[in-house]
């Protein structure tokens, strides 16, 4: 790029004056560190940032956290789990609002503290709430794999893991290029990138520091005024062309592909992952025969509209009106990489 040679990124980005250009940052981690920058105040008015379905938690639909109610609340198990799906609602309540009914849930930082409570507690049904993209999803199989050798018993997963690949050209109409999330392509391999770009899916895989940022921003400003597809790994330090292939490897091992709901999206084919057949023992819905649920969510929650950057979180009528970060209404305010969040946090002002 011989221009971005000339002109320091803050430059191309203040100069670029083509068409309107809608850039999603996927990642939940981007939207808010390019708040905390100050980033949005840079740019011109013809480059819109939209935010992305990049939150795991904020994804996850309202069935799943009925899922693991039912096993709370109805089956007795013990729920092991991030601590911001705690306080996600559920069609009816949150995990929190079971644990004050008296549920087991506890909070726990990975899957391997997971397994060890249940190796600890061996009187209880163990479930892992596994929630997450290609990031995460290595070590909740990982669990699986220690839990297996260590013959426990006690111990299950209820899967909501969830692939980006399949999600990107689900959305390739809602936004001109995606600011491509570093962490997930640390696992995937920039190589996921050039296949979007075949077919015709503009992008640039980011890293989170403010020089980053504003470089993957340059680029994307400079593919759009060449006006053809284009893809930059912006983030070399970290994303590989192949990724990790061990992580990869793992998940393909233990995991597989499923259609999926995502909160927002609705069902995205091949864009979920469940336990092989091999791993069944551990599989939660299985070992307990719980069903399918879909689940209700709060009607005047815009989360789903927010995640396909159909709205921004101050459109939604209840947003700081009834939903706040103290009393969440949906999982978008929840989270610490919600979208609703960050607007919360820096823009509602």
């Amino acid at each position: 790029m011989t221009e971005a040679k000339k002109r320091t990124a803050r430059e191309i980005i203040a100069g670029y004056d083509g068409p309107k250009i809608r850039i999603m940052e996927v990642c939940g981690t981007h939207t808010h560190e390019i708040f905390r920058l100050g980033i949005r105040s840079i740019l011109p008015q013809n480059m819109e940032l939209i935010s992305g379905p990049g939150c795991p938690v904020c994804v996850t639909p309202t069935g799943f956290l009925d899922e693991a109610l039912l096993l709370a609340l109805e089956h007795g198990c013990t729920i092991c789990t991030f601590g911001d799906l705690v306080r996600v609602p559920g069609s009816e309540m949150s995990l929190a609002d079971a644990r004050a009914k008296g549920a087991k849930v506890q909070v726990v930082y990975t899957p391997a503290d997971a397994v060890a409570y249940a190796a600890q507690h061996p009187k209880e049904q163990v479930v892992f709430l596994a929630v997450g993209f290609e990031t995460t999803t290595p070590s909740a199989c990982l669990s699986v794999e220690q839990a297996k050798e260590a013959g426990l018993a006690n111990y299950a997963i209820l899967a909501a893991n969830k692939t980006m690949e399949p999600a990107y050209r689900a959305l390739k109409d809602s936004a001109d290029a995606f600011l491509f999330p570093g962490h997930v392509h640390a696992i995937t391999g920039a190589g996921v990138c050039r296949r979007l770009l075949a077919e015709g899916i503009s992008g640039v895989v980011c890293g989170f520091t403010s020089r980053e940022i504003l470089t993957a921003l340059a680029y994307i400003a400079a593919g759009m005024e060449r006006g053809r597809p284009f893809f930059k790994n912006c983030y070399p330090r970290v994303v590989t062309e192949e990724g990790s292939p061990s992580g990869v490897a793992l998940i393909r091992k233990v995991m597989e592909p499923c259609d999926a709901i995502w909160r927002g999206l609705g069902v995205i084919p091949g864009s979920g992952l469940r336990l092989r057949e091999a791993y069944a023992a551990f599989d939660a819905e299985k070992k307990f025969g719980i069903p399918r649920m879909h689940g209700h969510a709060n009607p005047a929650c815009r989360c789903g509209d927010v995640l396909q950057g159909r709205c921004r979180p101050s459109d939604c009528p209840i947003f700081d009106n009834g939903c706040t970060p103290q009393h969440p209404v949906g999982a978008c305010m929840v989270s610490n990489e919600g979208t609703c969040s960050a607007y919360y946090q820096y823009a509602r002002w």
